[in-house]
C-alpha cells in the first residue's frame, strides 16, 4: 500500500460534473500526474463509500487537439467514448479559456465541441460505426436485425451498443434485461443496452443500461446510438429529441457526424484523502 500513499501523498483532487444526471468524477491532469489504477477507480465509484459516478474522466494536454480525454466505467474498465462527459469537460474548458469551440481527442478520435448558447454545449460524436468488425461483434450478421430475441440493432459510437425498439419502455425490467444483454456472446467486449420507445417521427424515449456501470439517468453515446438506430429503421428522421430519465438531449445525425446537444452542470470540487486512497 506504500506506493499508493507516495503517488497521492497530497490526496487526489477531483471535480464532480453531470449531464442530465449522468454523473462524472473528472481529474484534471494538465499539470501532470497519473490516474489511479482500476481498483481505486472502482472504489471512487462506490456511492456509499467513495464519491460515486457513472464514469470517471481525465483531462490532459494533447499535441493533436486542445485536450486529451480518457474515460473509465464504474467497474474500472476503460471506455473509448462518453458523450455527456465530453460535453461537461468541453464546457469547463470553454468557460476557463473564453473560447466557444474546442477539439478533444478521445480513443474514438478527435471530437469537436461548440457553445450552442444559453449554457448549452454541443459535441460532434463522430460518425457511427456500422461495420460489424469495428462495433465489434463476434460474427458477421445483419446489424440492423440482429439474431437476438426482440429484433434489436447494433451500432458503434466509440463503444458498442445494442438497441431494442418496444411499444412501452416502462414494461421492460431493465435490472434483469440490461445485464443479460450486456454480456451477450455476440458482443465480445460487452455492450451498452438501449430500450427505445418511439413517440413521434422526431422524438423518442430512452432507458439505458451502460456497460460496466448499470442503469443511468442519461448517456450521450447511448442517445446517439439510439437515434442512429431509429433513423436506420425508418422510425424517425435524423434529428430527434431524446427523452432520457434525467432530461432531454437533442441528437442530429448530419453528414459530418452525430451531433449531441444539451445542458451540463459543474457541481463541486473535492479531495480524496491519502489514507482513504491507501486503504
Amino acid at each position: 500500500m506504500r506506493p499508493m500513499m507516495d503517488k497521492f501523498s497530497d490526496g487526489l483532487r477531483f471535480m464532480k460534473m453531470h449531464g442530465l444526471g449522468n454523473d462524472f468524477v473528472v481529474l484534471d491532469l494538465r499539470d501532470g500526474g497519473l490516474p489511479p489504477d482500476a481498483r481505486v477507480i472502482a472504489r471512487i465509484a462506490d456511492r456509499h463509500r467513495g464519491v460515486g459516478f457513472d464514469q470517471l474522466a481525465t483531462v490532459a494536454w494533447d499535441d493533436q487537439a486542445d485536450v486529451r480525454l480518457v474515460f473509465w466505467n464504474a467497474d474500472g474498465s476503460l471506455s473509448s467514448a462518453c458523450g455527456n462527459a465530453t460535453r461537461c469537460i468541453a464546457r469547463y474548458v470553454m468557460d476557463e479559456t473564453g473560447r466557444d469551440r474546442l477539439s478533444l481527442r478521445t480513443d474514438h478520435g478527435v471530437l469537436y465541441a461548440e457553445d450552442a448558447g444559453n449554457g448549452v454545449t454541443r459535441v460532434n460524436m463522430g460518425h457511427p460505426v456500422l461495420d460489424w468488425r469495428r462495433i465489434p461483434l463476434a460474427q458477421d450478421v445483419d446489424i440492423d436485425h440482429l439474431p437476438i430475441d426482440g429484433d434489436p440493432t447494433a451500432t458503434g459510437m466509440g463503444n458498442p451498443h445494442l438497441t431494442f425498439f418496444v411499444d412501452d419502455a416502462d414494461a421492460v425490467a431493465l435490472d434483469s434485461f440490461g445485464p443479460l444483454h450486456e454480456h451477450h456472446p455476440l458482443y465480445p467486449e460487452r455492450t451498452n443496452v438501449e430500450i427505445v420507445q418511439v413517440l413521434a417521427p422526431d422524438e423518442i424515449r430512452l432507458r439505458i443500461w451502460e456497460r460496466g456501470t448499470g442503469p443511468t439517468l442519461a448517456s450521450g453515446s447511448c442517445s446517439c446510438a439510439a437515434a442512429v438506430a431509429a433513423a436506420r429503421r425508418g422510425l424517425t428522421g435524423r434529428r430527434v429529441k431524446v427523452n432520457v430519465p434525467g432530461g432531454v438531449l437533442m441528437i442530429d445525425w448530419r453528414d459530418d457526424g452525430v451531433w449531441m446537444e444539451g445542458p451540463t452542470v459543474y457541481v463541486f470540487d473535492g479531495v480524496l484523502t491519502p489514507l482513504w486512497l491507501a486503504s
